[in-house]
């Protein structure tokens, strides 16, 4: 099993405890360095950007868990991390993409609010235009003279968009999740989108 941007090792941590032979994956040194001693004989950690190719024809299955996509600056980037996904998945090898539901976001857009963590404040502010959602947080502390601003930005991906980015790659949906319970999708009231793709036998 490969996890695609696997973060701190959470989710490839608790498949390998249950007997699974797991690769995580992730952009971040810091991520990967945190769930280093997590790594088992089942569980393997690389740092590693999901727009290159890992292991081809390796994996049974693949994940890419809590929108850990969609952040890249151009269309050809997203394409080379479904390539990647499926490039790394035998034949008949399962991928499952977990994204938000541009649809349930767009109504349920929450612009301003903050969150307390001990002393420290974030500020987050959200919004949007036709083609992304948009992030600012900001984080207050005593500690610090100014306040640390970090910006994000994600794009509204479709499940059309999906189902081309993903055929192009050889890719078939097969079913769509619209929560964590499995539950059916619907296009405005699931909070989630969340394809299961099977890579076609060649």
């Amino acid at each position: 099993m490969l996890d695609i941007g696997c973060g701190k090792g959470r989710h490839a941590m608790a498949l390998a405890e249950k007997g699974f032979d797991v690769t995580g994956i992730d952009l971040s040194p810091y991520m990967i360095n945190q769930a280093m001693p997590l790594a088992t004989d089942h569980l393997e950690l690389f740092v590693h950007a999901m727009r290159l190719p890992f292991r081809i024809n390796y994996y049974h299955y693949a994940f890419n868990f809590f929108t850990s996509f969609g952040y890249f600056r151009t269309l050809r980037e997203h394409e080379d991390a479904i390539r990647t996904m499926s490039s790394a998945l035998l034949p008949d090898g399962t991928l499952l993409i977990d994204y938000l539901n541009v649809h349930y976001v767009e109504s349920h857009l929450v612009y301003r609010d903050k969150k307390q963590v001990g002393d420290v404040e974030f500020w987050l502010t959200r919004w949007m235009d036709e083609n992304y959602f948009y992030k600012k947080i900001e984080i207050e502390d005593e500690s610090i003279e100014e306040p640390l601003v970090f910006n994000e930005r994600v794009c509204k991906f479709s499940l059309g968009d999906f189902t081309d980015m993903l055929a192009f790659q050889g890719m078939q949906v097969e079913e769509v999740y619209g929560d964590y319970q499995l539950g059916r999708y619907d296009l405005y009231t699931s909070p989630r989108m969340m394809i299961r793709a099977k890579k076609a036998r060649r």
